[in-house]
């Protein structure tokens, strides 16, 4: 019996990318039904989407999909905000793909994971770096098992921006996005180590550096750290260092996993190539060369992989589609379920915390264990205040309160 997947997307900015993707697959398989963002301008652009209706309040968003058979929510509304409407959404009965982030609390990311196992409904983290061309590429060289023992992994997301940039981003005194700490948009450094390597965090240590240029900034940005750096030891015995979103004058990202025959990375500087090192006594039969680079295949992931090159975040946007389509469809469950995105957010705030108690080391809870997150089912302590500043319970940056003890 076919399915199609009738989905809402809540957060038309983030989400026009996935909704024009959307649009380009076939409609019986999945389409959308309808948009919701509170702002209004920001549905302009897809006032031109057949079939699909538009709604500025979530109630009434969620209220038209039950009538039209709306059967799953793609959430890109505001990055701290995705727990709260999961939870609407799975209990309406719906199956969702939150973008970014799962939860912004240690008591959201229990009452999510509950959430999903008490409605049954599907969830998945459409983290998307993972699934870029080069980084697929180094999943590849690393499932070959040339590597040897995996010793430790390496990320860094690096997305700042000009004065005028940071304006744009920040359109409220008390936007998300001036009152994120640099720990906590963790999913694009992290989540590549995590599906190449197949692997998941365990404990957490930490430290952010302050960054003169943007206390300049603080009237509209209280976040002054310039970067996190996070510290874990992985459940396959490595160790991963890994950044949150940085402000760092650094003009691309980077990613590396080192075993004990071999390494391999990627970065700005390998120029979209994967770099591939070994020992001169570890080097794999025909292969010449300790240090060589090859150049990803698209057409390697077949007809996909060709499509994919055309999709944002070097094809990553595409894969989710097609992850989507093959978890809410065909019961394929993805890499990134909720007991992975769980973890991911967790390594962010309790990394943050580290952060503002000198490099404490916190142990991350396994989700999947009624026992272990029983412990955070009443931890709500956010950085985050709520539209009139209210609500904040721990600082933005590491130049207020008690890192400076």
């Amino acid at each position: 019996m076919s399915y199609t997947i009738k989905i809402g997307m809540f957060g038309a900015w983030r989400g026009n990318s996935y909704i024009d993707l959307i649009a380009a697959e076939d409609p019986s398989v999945i389409k959308i039904v309808a948009v919701c963002d509170k702002q209004a301008d920001k549905l302009d652009h897809v006032k031109g989407l057949a079939d699909a209706k538009l709604f500025r309040d979530f109630d009434e968003f969620i209220e038209y999909g039950r009538e039209v058979g709306m059967n799953a929510v793609f959430l890109a509304n505001y990055f701290h905000e995705h727990a709260i409407y999961a939870i609407k959404a799975m209990e309406a009965g719906m199956d969702v793909v939150s973008e970014c982030t799962s939860a912004a609390t240690m008591k959201q990311c229990v009452d999510l994971v509950r959430c999903v196992e008490r409605t049954g409904r599907k969830y998945m983290i459409a983290e998307n770096y993972p699934f870029s061309t080069s980084n697929l590429e180094m999943k590849h060289q690393i499932e070959g098992g040339t590597l040897g023992t995996l010793l430790y992994a390496e990320g860094e997301y690096n997305h700042s921006g000009n004065l005028e940039e940071l304006h744009h981003l920040t359109p409220s005194k008390y936007h998300w996005r001036a009152w994120m700490p640099r720990t906590y948009y963790v999913t694009h450094a992290m989540g590549p180590l995590m599906y190449m390597t197949g692997s998941m965090p365990k404990y957490v240590s930490a430290r952010a550096a302050h960054s003169n240029l943007l206390e300049k900034i603080r009237d509209f940005r209280p976040n002054d750290d310039g970067m996190a750096r996070m510290f874990c030891e992985m459940d396959n015995g490595m160790t991963a260092s890994f950044t949150g979103c940085t402000a760092a004058a650094s003009d691309y990202s980077r990613y590396r996993i080192v075993g004990d025959m071999g390494s391999v990375e990627q970065g700005g500087y390998t120029d979209g190539k994967v770099r591939v090192y070994y020992f001169s006594h570890t080097k794999p039969e025909g292969v010449e060369d300790q240090v060589h680079y090859v150049t990803p295949d698209p057409a390697s992931w077949g007809e996909k992989g060709v499509k994919a090159v055309k999709a944002g975040h070097g094809g990553g946007d595409y894969w989710i589609v097609q992850n989507i389509i093959e978890y809410f469809a065909g019961g394929v469950t993805p890499f990134f379920d909720v007991y992975k995105g769980a973890a991911m957010s967790a390594t962010a705030i309790l990394g943050w915390r580290s952060c503002l108690n000198h490099g404490e080391n916190y142990k991350i809870p396994d989700f999947s264990s009624e026992e272990e997150r029983v412990l955070y089912e009443n931890d709500d302590a956010t950085p985050f205040p709520d539209e009139n500043g209210e609500g904040a319970t721990l600082p933005p940056s590491t130049m207020y309160g008690k890192y400076n003890d």
